[in-house]
């Protein structure tokens, strides 16, 4: 008879995850220079998002890690010393640079797919401003899309996404490898040659195809602690599901994962895997601490909703297409943690003209009461976001406790 599969109780799970997503422990140190450089090479990358209600993305997870952390204390990682550079993972994203070796096998894919991806949305005018483009940047230094063309839109089509050609091919170049970001000015990308950009330590190491495909799958398991391969596929969005599922079948074989029976919040069990000793490692962890912390809808714990829903029992969705009047809630809300638990969300924005912070509502989970001490712990943290965005003052909506 086949041994039983070992059992990861959903308590232990959510203890595991938050520790290896820097929940678990307590919100503690500088955040700043070597601490703020490993607490983002721990969670691998920073998603970067220019939505800023309270403060843009990157901060915001940044802040539920380290209190102590502000916004120009990533600025020297980025911008002098150059530990930290710009790519993409899932989306755009701040990394270590001495990640930026596994992130060739992602210039060379990317290369070779967005042409045909992006023919039907930007058009193919972009490929002949390439060479013209690489030649500016070389002999110029660092540009901007402005400095290439006066209005990076088309006449008469405003939007994010409609591109002027010169700035396709300069976005084509930075996901293909042969620009990098400088640094921003606001939100706008400044690109440069990465050999003026990048230490030259990043950039030399020339890893084989094969050889990044091992270190993404690991480095990717490493800080989800338990996962399916699509899970770690998924998780810097570089490898593809097939090549994960045949690592994960070489590191089963060769005994360095085992599988295991993870208790979901609603009783269901999901067979993931994981590093043999995790649920011995997973007794010895202290709970996470309780007070509550506000999350951005960014943050790599919720990256992926259905598992949030899976581990939490947490169903949170933005939906971005579905007219105001019928949400549920507002279109972005921040969920709260308290210790191991995600315990509802709030909608609350920054008047920047009055240094205020506006809270409108407050939505509680089921069975989540508005008890004096949660509702102590929620002001607490309140304020240190409200000092984070620079705020003097809160501001609550009447009534703005939704009844549960």
């Amino acid at each position: 008879m086949a041994p039983a599969m070992p059992i990861l109780d959903n308590t232990l799970a959510r203890r595991v995850f938050l520790h290896r997503h820097m929940l678990g422990q307590p919100p503690q140190g500088p955040g700043k220079g070597v601490d703020l450089l490993q607490l983002i090479r721990d969670l691998g990358f920073v998603q970067v998002d220019s939505v800023q209600t309270v403060a843009r993305a990157h901060h915001m997870i940044l802040l539920a890690r380290r209190p102590a952390y502000r916004p120009h204390h990533l600025t020297p990682l980025l911008e002098r010393d150059r530990s930290l550079f710009e790519h993409w993972t899932h989306d755009a994203a701040i990394v270590p640079s001495e990640f930026y070796p596994h992130w060739r096998l992602r210039f060379a894919r990317d290369a070779q797919k967005l042409p045909a991806r992006w023919s039907g949305w930007q058009g193919d005018d972009y490929l002949a401003e390439l060479d013209r483009i690489l030649a500016h940047v070389r002999d110029h230094g660092e540009v901007c899309a402005a400095d290439l063309h006066d209005d990076p839109r088309p006449a008469g089509e405003p939007g994010w996404w409609n591109w002027h050609p010169s700035k396709t091919a300069l976005e084509y170049l930075w996901r293909a490898g042969q620009l990098s970001i400088a640094r921003r000015q606001g939100f706008r990308k400044q690109y440069d040659l990465p050999e003026r950009v990048l230490p030259e330590a990043a950039r030399h190491p020339q890893p084989t195809a094969q050889e990044s495909i091992d270190w993404l799958n690991a480095a990717a398991l490493d800080r989800l602690g338990f996962a399916t391969s699509g899970e770690i596929a998924a998780f810097w969005a570089h490898v593809t599901p097939a090549e994960a599922a045949a690592w994960c079948a070489e590191e089963r074989a060769a005994g360095r994962l085992e599988e295991v029976s993870l208790l979901c919040a609603d009783g269901r069990a999901r067979k993931v895997l994981t590093r043999p000793g995790l649920l011995e490692e997973a007794a010895t962890l202290a709970p996470a601490p309780g007070r509550i912390r506000v999350l951005s809808p960014f943050d790599p714990a919720l990256r992926d909703r259905n598992r949030a829903e899976r581990l939490f029992g947490f169903v949170y969705r933005i939906e971005i297409f579905v007219p105001a009047p019928k949400r549920q809630y507002g279109y972005y809300v921040f969920p709260l943690l308290e210790g191991e638990r995600l315990i509802g969300r709030i909608d609350m924005k920054v008047q920047r003209e009055t240094s205020t912070l506006e809270v409108a509502r407050l939505w509680l989970e089921p069975g989540v009461q508005a008890s004096k001490g949660r509702m102590a712990r929620l002001e607490a943290e309140l304020g240190r976001v409200a000092r984070f965005a620079g705020c003097e003052a809160i501001t609550y909506a009447p009534r703005w406790i939704a009844e549960s």
